[in-house]
């Protein structure tokens, strides 16, 4: 795949999952990121479970190199302002405060690279009466009003991966992919900042917009409700899911695929205002419908009508999808030593063409030595990797993105 940030040079100081997982993005797409852990352990996800290498580390630090630091020495901070020094991007997502203990705040930083684009990302923002405190995903998804409007609110329970979290990162890189166009533009730095709560309430805008036009609190039945989203056991105990809209082509499928025409002229169910004021009653109907086959049997009868719905696919289910395979989504791990030996890739394609492989993430310090070794032979330049100098490419070695 084209590398299209191929030339972006960043310095990521990140923990947990929002920082990683904006520089992963960034770097799946190109980007040189250097990834400074504290000197010792590292990033407290590398041992999320056991060991330096956890499955959650690995899932979002591929495609970087790692350095380990402690800023608190003058040797090591040199080290860092030097990366710093000819850095395109630094990202870190310390709470309030850290960065200044470090010497790695903005002021400082912008002194020793004023074209730097700084991006910061808190959990609540770098003031006010809650930034002080301690933030996770399901924190931010609470505070944001997020929760409220997925949750089942007679069994309410968390459910599913970091979403807050993988969703503050993707905003952050977005921000820093503006920054960068602008910045090839000026050649000004920015400071970026974002916090979980602001991109929670801001993937939360069409609830919000609910409540500002209609007056009407949002809650998790809206969506699913008016959507005519569904999801039902099959006989087998597997689920399908399907989403008719508002399209009434899409029920009239529904019934006759599945053999149900008396729910079609059901007076509850005969038109799309009566199926969303009724969604309840037809949920259970559905059900009732679905229970009669095994799902595979009734995949198989929907093929040939024009309906979304689906599987409800685990992992594994998705890892064997067709569509999945034809799309090349499961590719290699390369310069692995240990973890897994696949993943997901990006989804991106440009010019028809997507990655193929995705590199391995970094154990503890694993580029350390090399770094610092060409900071010492190359001064005041960037610290491209072995390969890169192997292969000639010296234009880099003093490239001014602006």
């Amino acid at each position: 795949m084209p590398k299209i940030l191929n030339d972006v040079r960043i310095v990521e100081q990140g923990t947990f999952i929002t920082g990683p997982c904006c520089s992963m993005m960034l770097a799946d797409l190109g980007a040189d990121v250097i990834k400074v852990e504290s000197a010792g352990n590292g990033d407290p996800y590398r041992s999320f479970k056991s060991g330096y290498y956890s499955a959650h580390f690995q899932a979002y630090n591929r495609n970087k190199r790692a350095i380990g630091l402690d800023l608190k020495r003058d040797e090591d901070r040199e080290v860092f302002y030097d990366l710093i020094r000819n850095a395109d991007v630094y990202i870190q997502n310390f709470r309030p405060g850290v960065a200044s203990r470090i010497g790695a705040e903005y002021d400082t930083l912008k002194q020793i690279n004023p074209g730097l684009i700084y991006c910061s990302i808190s959990g609540f923002g770098p003031d006010g009466p809650y930034s002080h405190r301690p933030v996770y995903d399901s924190v931010a998804q609470a505070v944001s009003g997020f929760l409220s409007v997925i949750i089942d609110p007679q069994d309410p329970r968390f459910m599913g991966p970091a979403l807050a979290d993988a969703i503050t990162g993707l905003y952050a890189s977005l921000g820093i992919a503006a920054a960068l166009v602008e910045k090839a533009r000026t050649g000004k730095g920015r400071f970026v900042e974002i916090s979980m709560l602001e991109a929670m309430m801001h993937f939360a805008v069409e609830p919000f917009m609910g409540y500002f036009a209609l007056g009407e609190v949002p809650v998790s039945s809206d969506r699913p409700r008016l959507a005519q989203a569904f999801m039902v056991p099959c006989r087998d105990g597997k689920l399908v899911a399907f989403h008719l809209s508002s399209l009434d082509k899409f029920w009239d499928a529904l019934v006759e695929a599945a053999g149900c025409r008396h729910l079609a002229s059901d007076p509850r169910f005969d038109i799309r205002t009566k199926r969303i004021d009724n969604y309840e009653e037809l949920r259970r109907e559905l059900a009732i419908v679905f229970r009669s086959r095994d799902r595979a049997e009734w995949l198989e009868r929907f093929a040939g009508f024009d309906v979304p719905l689906a599987p409800v696919n685990t992992i594994p289910d998705v890892v064997e999808d067709p569509q999945a395979k034809h799309l090349g989504m499961i590719v290699p791990v390369t310069a692995r030593r240990e973890g897994a030996e696949f993943s997901v890739r990006p989804p991106h394609r440009f010019d028809g063409e997507c990655q193929n492989e995705v590199k391995a993430a970094p154990r503890i310090d694993e580029d350390g030595e090399t770094i610092r070794s060409l900071l010492r032979t190359r001064p005041g330049a960037w610290p491209l990797a072995q390969q890169d100098l192997e292969a000639g490419d010296q234009q880099r070695l003093a490239y001014p993105l602006a």
